[in-house]
């Protein structure tokens, strides 16, 4: 068979492009479709020397650095890829790849990270948190969401087959789509994540610095416990606003490659999580180390943190509950088994996504080739 894979831009090496690596390796023959390709940002992975064919959007000024400007116009111009020729496509999709057009005699399977979350329930967070609450901007925003939001319930259509990356997403799916999807959880690089069971008198956050990921809040939370020590690492917009609310128990690293990312994750008494996710990468990397994660108790992480043995659930996305639920787990005295912990996060690694991946693809693969009588 011959096998396209579609996504919706490749502009920074991150979780659904692992995810989308791992599906290259699966079908290695296969031909990759994009927006936006970005060669430097993909430099010692599975997309270097690959042939990706772009839409048009990458011929548009500042594409590559400035490609969210250009959604509205991504639904056109993923219709505008030409994949007739194939007979399975496989569109990675968190926005606009699942709209590609296929025919009758063509397999299309979404592996879906998420319905568009600013388009459809997560809309009036994104217009607040970027300022577009209100005024002309916003009303303008809101109306081509609303485009965006017809196109997208249409091209459901066109999938044959979703399967969603965790289960909170399945619901999701039917909710805005009314399909019924496959769990398939995604790939994480488990075996660079080695377990440690020496745990230090620390805490660690750690993130993009983006309003959603919400660090400011757990950092809030820390500033009401100056007995207890708070390790944050990474970069993003909210740096500036996360310094200034630094307290001497609060350590702000920035940007850290990812060994020393991983020496805190292995080293910190547990990792703390306030983000709702659609599946959440990082709870299963502080896990693979045997740390334990108190994670907010929505999306993703509901799923793959067990409370009470591979860590804990705050249900308020709040600094007071993150702050009860901190103090509850020390207050507890929960001795939670490293080795246990580690077990549990061997459940996500790539070779159990491939496995499950590859045997989806094969079992509708076959089950097409026959209601059609090739």
């Amino acid at each position: 068979m011959k096998v396209a894979i579609v996504s919706d831009w490749l502009v920074s090496y991150a979780g659904s492009e692992k995810v989308e690596e791992a599906i290259l390796e699966l079908f290695s023959d296969a031909d990759i479709y994009t927006n936006i390709y970005d060669a430097e940002a993909f430099k010692g992975t599975g997309f270097e020397n690959r042939n990706i064919k772009q839409s048009f959007i990458a011929r548009l000024p500042g594409a590559k650095k400035h490609y969210q400007k250009y959604l509205a116009l991504m639904p056109y111009a993923v219709e505008q890829l030409d994949l007739s020729r194939y007979d399975v496509i496989i569109s990675s999709s968190h926005a606009v790849a699942k709209g590609v057009i296929t025919g009758p005699d063509q397999l299309h399977i979404c592996y879906c990270h998420t319905p568009m979350r600013y388009a459809w329930d997560f809309q009036h967070q994104y217009l607040a948190d970027s300022g577009m609450a209100k005024g002309l901007k916003g009303n303008v925003a809101r109306y081509l969401l609303h485009r965006l939001r017809l196109w997208d319930c249409r091209t459901s259509n066109g999938v044959d087959h979703f399967i969603a990356n965790s289960r909170y997403i399945a619901r999701r799916i039917n909710k805005v789509y009314r399909r019924e999807a496959s769990v398939i959880y995604p790939n994480v690089d488990v075996e660079n994540f080695n377990l440690y069971e020496q745990k230090e008198n620390f805490y660690l956050a750690a993130s993009r610095l983006v309003p959603y990921k919400r660090i400011s809040l757990i950092v809030e939370a820390f500033t009401k416990m100056p007995d207890k020590k708070l390790v944050v690492i990474g970069t993003g917009e909210q740096a500036e606003k996360i310094k200034q609310m630094l307290t001497p128990n609060i350590t702000f690293l920035g940007y850290q490659p990812t060994e020393i990312l991983q020496a805190y994750m292995q080293r910190a008494k547990a990792f703390i999580f306030a983000a709702e996710e659609d599946f959440g990468i990082m709870p299963i990397e502080a896990q693979a180390c045997g740390t334990p994660v108190i994670a907010y108790g929505r999306g993703g992480a509901f799923e793959t943190v067990r409370h009470g043995e591979t860590g804990a659930h705050f249900f308020e996305q709040t600094s007071a509950a993150i702050q009860q639920s901190v103090e509850q787990f020390e207050h507890e005295g929960i001795a939670f088994d490293a080795q246990a912990i580690r077990y549990h996060a061997e459940q996500f690694s790539e070779a159990r996504f491939k496995q499950e991946l590859s045997a989806f693809v094969d079992t509708k693969w076959n089950e097409f080739v026959e209601q059609r009588g090739f």
